[in-house]
């Protein structure tokens, strides 16, 4: 099935080189984002199959959307990704890791976006010290925090989607860079599971937060109204 591309309403994504496929995670986090301040500039960090970005493009006019992708056969995707979608002249990816990026950027971004990756339950193989040593090496949520915060326009955003049991370590973090939540989305697969993943907005600035709550299914392949409003643009079945 990976082989195929995976094709929303406007745009295709290829992903057979991908480690991280496309799934629901990043499809949240690409249309729950908020674009209300309208931002000029854009940062994906961790783009993986482009997906995010892509969808971010589709949403709104920002004149400069990059990426960022370590991962060789990831980059040369997401590359591809972008030269074939309808927003090519403003989509571009830079192969390198989020800390050389950081030290040789000048630029800030309005929005800085990032679903980190190996920080899904859902990863796992049979070696638990290889999987803790590589959910560490990852992306820890310091080490993005630390360069996010470097990234980030005075009146930027920074969205990201980590499991709810982490969140409030990553809040913890995020203080530290004088980061804080703005809004908060608790998102559960159906209303008896339960809370599996947070969205998390934050800024430089402290408000009051606004916390919600969004549950995907009320039965196998029955869509809540909620998810099916915040997804239409994008699924073809949807």
């Amino acid at each position: 099935m990976s082989q195929k591309p995976f094709s929303f309403k406007e745009f295709a994504v290829n992903q057979d080189k991908c480690a991280m496929k496309i799934g629901t995670d990043g499809v949240l986090l690409g249309a729950w984002a908020s674009i209300k301040k309208q931002p000029f500039s854009i940062l994906d960090i961790g783009a993986g199959t482009g997906i995010i970005a892509l969808m971010l493009a589709q949403r709104s006019p920002s004149e400069i959307i990059d990426a960022i992708e370590i991962d060789d056969d990831a980059y040369e995707q997401c590359v591809d990704n972008f030269e074939q979608s309808p927003w090519g002249d403003r989509l571009f990816c830079y192969h390198a890791s989020l800390e050389e990026f950081a030290d040789e950027i000048d630029d800030t971004y309005d929005l800085i976006i990032s679903n980190p990756p190996f920080y899904s339950e859902d990863y796992k193989t049979k070696n638990e010290s290889r999987d803790i040593a590589r959910f560490q090496d990852a992306l820890p949520f310091d080490h993005l925090l630390k360069n996010a915060s470097k990234l980030l326009s005075k009146n930027g955003s920074l969205c990201v989607i980590i499991p709810f049991k982490e969140e409030e370590r990553f809040k913890n973090f995020a203080v530290g860079y004088e980061l804080y939540p703005n809004k908060i989305l608790h998102v559960k697969g159906n209303p008896t599971s339960e809370i599996k993943r947070s969205l998390i907005e934050l800024s430089f600035l402290q408000n009051e937060v606004i916390t919600k709550e969004l549950i995907i299914e009320t039965a196998r392949h029955e869509y809540t109204k909620e998810y099916i409003e915040l997804t239409k643009d994008f699924y073809l079945k949807m």
